[in-house]
């Protein structure tokens, strides 16, 4: 587990010191890029970044660097820039956002998805939480600081990136091959869906990213005999693929706590007083949380598409489904196998998108400032390290070497179900969280 002890209150950047506020144009800025609509439906029929790119791009410009937008096909814009640091001497640290968001549907919401209304202490819409938040986090610091010239201590790459929802190939994925000298001295980066908090009993607790799960999006196919729906089918495709798929959504993958979640175990069971050799139990204290926090644990299959026959009566010759399979780091090879069996040979497995799984250690300087910068705005609260479910731009930043984690900072109420506004109907933010957030990402700066 990383520090627990507050930072010196002297240190860098402390509320009484800082002559700026890194928070200013936090919630306005949050709620004008939800109101850029950069749906990704995953088929590019949606609007592309390229409106969210100019956005973020003139932000930057205004504060003094040079933004560069690049389009891995038309509309689809990825922005770079460079931010030096004190100590030009030092590796430079990666600092990602993505800017498409996956759809949403109006009638579902309470407020409309791409209006990033304000009411009543949060910012409403989608990408409120995934990530135009965070985006909004590097703009407001980024701003404040180069005003009061106040360089980060070591120099800063800024990548916003494209189609992060559906795989990164557009955005970061085509970077590393295309531009990847923009990245050639990172040695670390920063990016989504780490440093929030869960409250565990009376006390919060800030889970880092350290890791994530291995992308296997499939599709499974199956042939047999076509004919009248009225006669007998023994070689019926749907029949076949439906055996597959209940065997993959019904299989219950084993527990197998990597390095990082048995950090977390041990860090939850110390604070909750429970078992843990009992790993869903202790997870269970991190209340709504675990359903995200818990599927770190195991593999998964959920079967999420379906697709056979044009009518009632006609028995079609195939059949075809898609699951979203997600896997531990090391699992790769075990986990195909294992898909391999349960569906048997007469279906055919094919990989859509296969993607590594990815674990970095709990240690080094740049988890001690992150752990520092939380603690100086939370003193009281805990840290610890979690494998997420999903999946991020972090995949491909790992091609280079880059080592990877999710960091960004929301101070979130207990009662807040968080890790269900991910892709979720009414997705929010607490402009309070923003502000925590804005306020904990300018002291890494000086700590990282």
């Amino acid at each position: 587990m990383g520090p627990m002890t507050p930072p010196d209150p002297n240190g860098p950047s402390t509320p009484s010191t800082r002559s700026y506020d890194p928070t200013a144009g936090v919630v306005e800025c949050t709620s004008e890029l939800i109101g850029i609509d950069t749906t990704n439906a995953g088929d590019d029929s949606g609007p592309g970044e390229r409106k969210a790119a100019e956005y973020v791009a003139e932000r930057l410009a205004a504060a003094g660097l040079e933004p560069t937008i690049v389009e891995s096909r038309p509309g689809r814009a990825n922005v770079l820039a460079r931010w030096e640091g004190a100590d030009p001497d030092l590796a430079p640290l990666l600092l990602h956002g993505h800017l498409d968001v996956v759809p949403a549907e109006a009638d579902d919401w309470h407020f409309p998805p791409f209006a990033g209304e304000v009411d009543d202490g949060w910012v409403h819409g989608r990408g409120a939480i995934d990530m135009k938040d965070f985006d909004a986090m590097i703009l407001s610091v980024v701003r404040a600081r180069r005003a009061a010239g106040a360089a980060p201590r070591r120099p800063v790459v800024i990548a916003f990136t494209a189609d992060e929802e559906s795989g990164s190939g557009y955005g970061a994925h085509w970077l590393v091959d295309e531009h990847r000298e923009w990245f050639a001295d990172c040695t670390e980066a920063i990016g989504e869906v780490g440093g929030w908090s869960a409250t565990v009993g009376d006390r919060r607790l800030y889970l880092i990213e350290t890791g994530e799960k291995g992308l296997a999006w499939m599709r499974l196919s199956t042939r047999g005999a076509a004919g009248h729906g009225s006669m007998r089918h023994p070689d019926n495709a749907v029949t076949a693929l439906a055996a597959a798929v209940s065997a993959l959504g019904a299989y219950d993958w084993p527990v197998a706590p990597t390095p990082t979640m048995r950090v977390l175990l041990d860090t939850l069971a110390g604070l909750s007083g429970s078992d843990p050799a009992e790993p869903d139990a202790v997870l269970s204290h991190l209340g709504p949380a675990a359903r995200m926090v818990a599927a770190g644990i195991r593999d998964s299959t959920n079967p999420s598409m379906l697709q056979a026959g044009y009518k009632v009566n006609v028995v079609p010759a195939t059949a075809s489904a898609q699951v979203d399979g997600r896997f531990l780091p090391g699992h790769d090879e075990e986990f195909v196998a294992t898909v391999r069996r349960l569906v048997g040979p007469q279906v055919e497995v094919e990989f859509l998108t296969h993607q590594p799984a990815l674990e970095t250690s709990f240690d080094g300087d740049l988890v001690e400032a992150m752990t520092t910068a939380l603690l100086a705005e939370d003193p009281d609260a805990g840290v610890a390290p979690y494998l997420m479910s999903g999946g991020t731009d972090a995949k491909a930043w790992n091609r280079l070497g880059i080592r990877c984690f999710g960091f960004t900072p929301l101070r979130l109420p207990p009662d807040l179900d968080f890790t269900a506004l991910f892709h979720g109907v009414d997705e929010r933010v607490p402009v309070d969280a923003l502000q925590f957030g804005a306020r904990t990402l300018d002291r890494l700066f000086d700590l990282a």
